[in-house]
């Protein structure tokens, strides 16, 4: 059962954050957009990490995050958000909704492998 879930609307980013996930032995599911995230959190109970971008169609990460913080009530999933945005306002706004933690991208896997790993499992 899949642990982490990877929401991005890029499949380039979102096959290579998965792929390395997958590489370092954790269990991935991937998601292209805020909706298929949400409907993913509520159908994969087993998912402990949900890594997202913010900026994607028809559902944006940070909206998605507040619907599976107040809609599902799901409070005890972590979510990252890995996003092209560094503006305050933007990470004020996930702090808010519980997001763990804010990657500006480029990826680099092996700098947040570990804590990754503490979140998933």
């Amino acid at each position: 059962m899949a642990k982490v879930l990877v929401v991005d609307d890029s499949s380039t980013v979102r096959d290579e954050v998965a792929g390395f996930l997958k590489k370092s032995g954790l269990d991935v599911a991937t998601a292209v957009d805020g909706k298929d995230g949400l409907s993913k959190v509520k159908a994969l109970p087993g998912i402990r990490l949900v890594v997202c971008d913010v900026n994607m169609p028809n559902m944006d990460g940070l909206t998605m995050v507040e619907k599976v913080r107040n809609e599902l009530g799901n409070k005890s999933v972590n979510i990252v958000m890995l996003t092209t945005e560094s503006s305050p306002a933007m990470k004020e706004r996930g702090k808010a909704a519980g997001v763990k933690g804010w990657i500006v991208k480029p990826f680099k896997g092996e700098a947040v492998l570990e804590s990754f790993r503490k979140l998933a499992s």
